[in-house]
């Protein structure tokens, strides 16, 4: 069975009132302090909410990987 890869999404909001999606991928390094993730993917345009940009990260996922989810 194929595994499910380790994906997070985020928004930031890098002006007052300008929202943008981030989708990061967990690496294999260890650590106990923290979870390392390296970036797959972002929105190139700002969204007008939180909300808004996070429905469309989830869009991004679901155009990226599908049904199945990101799975190798």
């Amino acid at each position: 069975m194929r595994t499910l890869r380790n994906i997070a999404l985020t928004v930031h909001e890098l002006e007052e009132g300008e929202f943008y999606w981030v989708l990061m991928e967990g690496t294999d390094h260890q650590s106990d302090e923290y979870l390392p993730y390296v970036t797959l993917e972002a929105a190139c345009t700002p969204y007008g909410s939180y909300s808004d940009a996070l429905v469309a990260g989830v869009a991004a996922i679901r155009r990226m990987f599908g049904k199945e989810g990101p799975r190798n």
